[in-house]
């Protein structure tokens, strides 16, 4: 007689532990036909087939299929299923003999639910969910029926635990069946890896007391293996993962250290890098978008499955870093994707601010190399440009000097007279330039007043504005109303005004629109020329404050004009900064200290000062 516990009249159908199953005597007899395998020989068969496929590293998915299909080939049960709890999760696997698809994969977010396998509206059997939980140490220990030495779930008949057979419950078993005609045998065996329980291995079939005693022990001695080989596996995926990642940081940081390298270049290195670092290297693809454009890996589509990263940089976005799969693959920790693998696209999208930051610094270098050299060059030249003044002036007195005597002779021939005004002329034009040039190198202190820079503006228009008109240009005026003084010289900064407008006015052949404008802020006046001429490239715009240097045809022009207004306006203690493009004009502003210092400042190109 087999006896029940007192939980019997509540349909549960349990039993307290014992060493054979429970079910009837003539049931165990009929079950001697059913196949018996050799225990060592199968047990070294099974265990080393278990370890090599740990050792081969499979993904979860694929070793517990294989796995799966060692244990339904040895122990020809119905349907084998393995529980599995890593992290938060449980996942659950089944291989039954006549199912389409034989195999079912699960993942439950939540490891305290544990239940069967979705199938529809199907609802779980509650006596195998109250073993499996409490298998797994989370419910009764008392609710087990038929436990062996070991601990685990053994019983030959399913159907008749319970003395409770009504119609109902009998659908129910039917329904859980993996075969016609009902569960009836079933095991379940905890899976240990260092005395804890981190899954099961439940084996049914639908022939009463299928499963002996030495079946038992044996698929105990799995289970253990199992463990081992469990953990193993997750070693191997792990070195396997962080190899590949390792792998792809190390190209980047190779890539990001590269010298003499465009950031395009860089950018598809990066991208062509990261497919193989992903669990699913096969259907996986990647881009890059940065500042509006895409750097994307051959044969880039858009997956059903994404895995993206922000690149930011000084607080703001600026693209994003993705990982696709074409395919579905089932979920692990983000979707189908690993924990690490988020930690390794964050990392990538840093990878990325470091170059931009890199390359942005690379370039301020070159520009602010050039920079120097520039100033380095218009000191030059302005030391060359007093020289060279100083000892012009002399001669170029003593030519004018005598030109004018001879002149005054009152027995001159016409011819030679006109001929001494040429070189009087000449002379007085020579001067000029070397006044100029006195200016430039700032030999020629400024004579300082207060100076209304409105006025000035208004005073210096006075003799432009009928040439703009004729050359079909629109004068524009936009002068601050309360415009503070500065301390200047009136006259240089006419010539600062004067040079600007004419050079405007040259830029502009076919008309256009010219607009002075004079703004205020707490220590400075700025003074604004911009026109909408022809412009000037970058090449052009670092060297127009080198003396002589000029764009126009020969005869046309003396190359001065801006380097004088960089004279003057330095001599002030002020500043310049020029802006063009070629085809949209240029923009001139002049910026003037409110109180007059001699301290220089220096020229700025776009914005970058020098």
């Amino acid at each position: 007689m087999v006896a029940v516990n007192k939980y019997a009249n509540r349909g549960e159908g349990l039993l307290p532990p014992t060493a054979m199953p429970p079910g009837n005597i003539k049931s165990r007899q009929t079950h001697s036909q059913a196949p018996v395998p050799h225990r060592i020989h199968d047990f070294r068969d099974m265990s080393s087939r278990i370890l090599q496929l740990a050792t081969r590293g499979l993904l979860r998915i694929d070793f517990l299929r294989e796995v799966s299909g060692i244990l339904l080939t040895s122990s020809k049960c119905d349907s084998v299923a393995i529980q599995l709890e890593e992290h938060d999760n449980c996942y659950r696997t089944e291989l039954q003999r006549r199912r389409k698809p034989p195999f079912q994969y699960e993942v439950i977010p939540d490891r305290q639910v544990i239940g069967n396998l979705r199938d529809g509206d199907r609802k779980q059997d509650p006596p195998l969910k109250a073993w499996r939980s409490a298998l797994m140490g989370r419910g009764r220990p008392s609710v087990l029926p038929a436990l062996t030495e070991k601990g685990s779930l053994w019983t030959g008949d399913v159907q008749n635990l319970s003395k409770d057979r009504s119609p109902a419950q009998k659908e129910i078993s039917r329904r859980l069946s993996p075969a016609p005609g009902g569960l009836r045998s079933l095991t379940m065996i905890p899976i240990m890896d260092d005395q804890k329980k981190i899954g099961l291995i439940e084996m049914k079939s639908a022939r009463p007391n299928f499963f002996s005693r030495d079946q038992v022990e044996l698929y105990e001695g799995i289970a253990q293996i199992l463990g081992v080989a469990l953990v193993h596996r997750i070693t191997q995926v792990k070195l396997r993962e962080r190899v590949k990642e390792l792998t792809c940081l190390y190209g980047i940081s190779q890539w990001v250290g590269r010298q003499g390298v465009s950031q395009e270049d860089v950018l598809y290195g990066i991208v062509a890098l990261l497919p193989p670092a992903w669990l699913y290297p096969e259907i996986a693809s990647a881009r890059i978008i940065l500042d509006g454009r895409t750097y994307a890996s051959i044969s880039f589509q858009e997956g059903c499955h994404q895995q993206k990263a922000e690149i930011i940089a000084n607080g703001n976005p600026r693209g994003i870093v993705e990982v696709t799969y074409s395919e579905q693959r089932p979920e692990i920790d983000e979707g189908p994707f690993l924990e690490e693998e988020r930690s390794l696209i964050d990392t990538v999208a840093k990878e990325v601010v470091l170059l931009i930051e890199r390359l942005r610094a690379d370039e301020e270098k070159i520009k602010l190399q050039e920079q120097l050299r520039h100033a380095d060059r218009l000191a030059t030249i302005g030391q060359l440009s007093a020289g060279v003044a100083h000892e012009l002036n002399e001669p170029l007195g003593s030519i004018l000097g005598f030109a004018q005597l001879a002149i005054k002779s009152a027995e001159l021939p016409p011819q030679t007279g006109q001929d001494l005004e040429k070189i009087v002329a000449a002379t007085l034009h020579a001067r000029e330039v070397v006044r100029k040039l006195m200016l430039f190198s700032r030999q020629l202190p400024p004579r300082t007043d207060k100076v209304d820079l409105n006025q000035m503006v208004e005073d210096g228009l006075y003799f432009l504005e009928a040439r703009c008109i004729k050359a079909g240009i629109e004068l524009v005026r936009d002068l601050h109303p309360d415009l503070p003084k500065v301390t200047a010289d009136p006259s240089q900064l006419h010539q600062v005004l004067v040079n600007l407008v004419v050079n405007a006015l040259q830029a502009m052949p076919e008309g256009g629109r010219l607009t002075i404008k004079t703004m205020a802020s707490n220590s400075h006046v700025s003074l604004i020329v911009e026109d909408t001429g022809t412009g000037m490239s970058k090449e052009v715009l670092q060297q127009i404050f080198i003396p002589f240097f000029t764009t126009k045809e020969i005869g046309e022009g003396t190359g001065l004009g801006l380097p004088v207004v960089h004279g003057i306006v330095t001599a002030h203690g002020g500043s310049i900064k020029v802006e063009s493009e070629v085809g949209h004009g240029s923009r001139f502003e002049i910026l003037l200290p409110v109180s007059f210092g001699l301290h220089e400042k220096g020229v700025e190109y776009n914005g970058i000062f020098e």
